[in-house]
């Protein structure tokens, strides 16, 4: 049994014994009542809920109804930004607000002088990241998929000697790096 499951049980054997000793002490035991009391409470609780008819044509608070929900929707696909500001995102990329983009290329030849041949492409890979996190000035750097499988595309052991890539950086401080465009 793990921790969580020790846990729970003594939560739920805690409160059974509560309830029983509550219960011995005769502490939260109802009164037995009068028929005449028992269906005035009935009538009481009928007259609070609302029948199915009337759930069905008055919708529940905070809830929309098609109509409202639709005209929302012709809204939301009308945008009022420039449209400078939507860019065209190459494929597989999603679309971001773009702050700042840079074309760097980046050196990888000591990753084969210092590096073991068995460890190059990780190495490439971090020095990729670490490079642009210096350059663009953020702690965040996601390397796309494309990046990595061109670094890792000769193996482990001879990853480029150099490589080309676009640097996005977003509203938020998150730099995202692409290939460049020319390759």
């Amino acid at each position: 049994m793990g921790d969580g499951e020790d846990r729970r049980t003594h939560a739920n054997s805690s409160e059974e014994e509560a309830l029983a000793s509550n219960q011995a002490e005769g502490i939260g035991e109802k009164e037995e009542l009068s028929k005449a009391e028992s269906e005035a409470i009935v009538d009481a609780e009928a007259e609070a809920e609302p029948t199915e008819e009337e759930v069905k044509e008055a919708p529940a608070e905070g809830v929309e109804t098609e109509e409202e929900a639709e005209s929302e929707t012709e809204e939301a696909e009308t945008p009022e930004a420039p449209a400078a500001a939507a860019e065209e995102a190459p494929e597989g990329e999603e679309e971001i607000e773009v702050v700042e983009e840079k074309i760097y290329t980046i050196p990888l030849r000591h990753v084969w002088v210092v590096t073991p041949r068995g460890r190059r492409a990780p190495r490439a890979v971090r020095d990729v990241r670490n490079f642009v996190a210096r350059h663009m000035k953020s702690d965040e750097v996601a390397v796309s998929n494309e990046i990595n499988s061109e670094i890792w595309s000769r193996s482990i052991n001879k990853p480029p000697r150099k490589i080309t890539v676009r640097a996005v950086k977003d509203k938020e401080g998150k730099v995202i790096i692409y290939p460049s465009k020319g390759t």
